[in-house]
């Protein structure tokens, strides 16, 4: 039996303009109740101008905008934000300098019982792990203090979406993916649904359970980090997800593609819709870190440009006897020199390929 579950956010071919300036161009997503979703790209991209629309402080030029089933949005109909029952923490947290803890977390729960205020005031503190802080001011806590308690105050009211600009930015690189992983732990628990905006996407995989990859506007995918790292729907999301390079090749009659590394069988091509491309056809193969590895006794060896230690690994920066250059993952107890030369393998569960451009 298959359960209808409620969209939380519905959007339906948005656009937007600022000053007459086209941003934001037809997207459309959706987000079920409970999900947590990032919008993902470069600095630019559109994405914090589709989450202001989302919040109602920017109107649309095109599209409807839904939430749990209401429209809220469309061209000459704009539902105040305060209206729309949606939690929104800033990059600059945006707390009351004059408050204690306790009072920015209730700030919003007005018509709530006093008890109430306190139960749900405890219970996120608890949840949070702020509970300690609750006499505090904000001026004496630290810049991820300062950011459960946003995230703490915006949830109180138990928000139909909450949403997070760039949330981690303003905290050490090393701490960002962890802290994500334990903010979606205490979403998840209160079953709030929530879109996050990033331009990392460590950050991304920690914490969503669907992510939207956007350029110059425009919604390239929206799918789990699973699809947008093996099923990349265009070079732009390839190349934006995890690392790789794109290996060249040329379509034999059979299908299989011929490369530097060996025919290779099984092509998926993302972005014609034929089924088996026509020979003689020039293809770039997505190629990934984890798809190539190292074979003392193969055939083809490459020589070590630059290697980083990863703990377990070192990914190798390698060049093939053409120039091209390729990435492997290769485990720490093989220690190689640069410059030296070196056998691989390409060991590939599916192919992703795109016309060469």
């Amino acid at each position: 039996m298959t359960i209808d579950r409620t969209k939380a956010l519905e959007l339906n071919n948005i656009s937007v303009s600022l000053g007459g300036t086209a941003i934001v161009h037809d997207i459309s997503l959706q987000l079920e109740t409970g999900d947590i979703g990032c919008l993902l790209g470069p600095s630019g991209c559109g994405k914090t101008t589709l989450l202001r629309a989302i919040a109602g402080f920017e109107s649309v030029t095109q599209g409807q905008i839904q939430i749990v089933g209401d429209a809220v949005s469309e061209p000459g109909k704009l539902l105040p934000v305060e209206k729309r029952q949606v939690g929104m923490v800033f990059q600059d947290y945006a707390l009351f300098p004059h408050l204690s803890i306790k009072d920015n977390i209730s700030f919003g729960l007005q018509g709530w019982t006093r008890s109430a205020k306190r139960k749900r005031v405890n219970e996120l503190a608890a949840m949070l792990h702020i509970d300690d802080l609750l006499d505090a001011y904000p001026h004496r806590l630290s810049g991820g203090q300062q950011q459960r308690v946003a995230i703490a105050r915006a949830m109180a009211p138990r928000p139909r979406i909450l949403l997070l600009d760039e949330p981690f930015a303003s905290l050490d690189v090393e701490l960002r993916e962890q802290i994500a992983a334990e903010i979606r732990q205490i979403l998840k628990a209160d079953g709030i649904t929530t879109i996050l905006v990033s331009h990392n996407q460590l950050e991304a995989f920690a914490m969503a359970d669907v992510i939207g990859v956007m350029r110059s506007g425009k919604l390239m995918q929206w799918g789990d980090a699973f699809a947008l790292y093996h099923e990349p729907v265009s070079a732009y999301v390839a190349n934006f997800i995890g690392e790789g390079v794109f290996l060249p090749g040329t379509v034999l009659d059979n299908g299989d593609i011929s490369t530097e590394l060996g025919i290779l069988s099984g092509t998926s091509d993302t972005v014609t819709s034929a089924k088996i491309p026509e020979a003689g056809q020039r293809k770039s193969v997505l190629v990934r870190p984890d798809d190539v590895l190292h074979d003392d006794d193969s055939e083809f060896t490459a020589k070590v440009v630059s290697k980083a230690f990863r703990g377990a690994a070192y990914l190798y920066t390698l060049a093939l006897p053409s120039g091209v250059q390729i990435l492997s993952l290769v485990p720490s107890h093989h220690n190689h020199d640069v410059d030296s030369h070196i056998g691989i393998k390409l060991d590939m569960d599916h192919l992703v390929t795109f016309p060469q451009a």
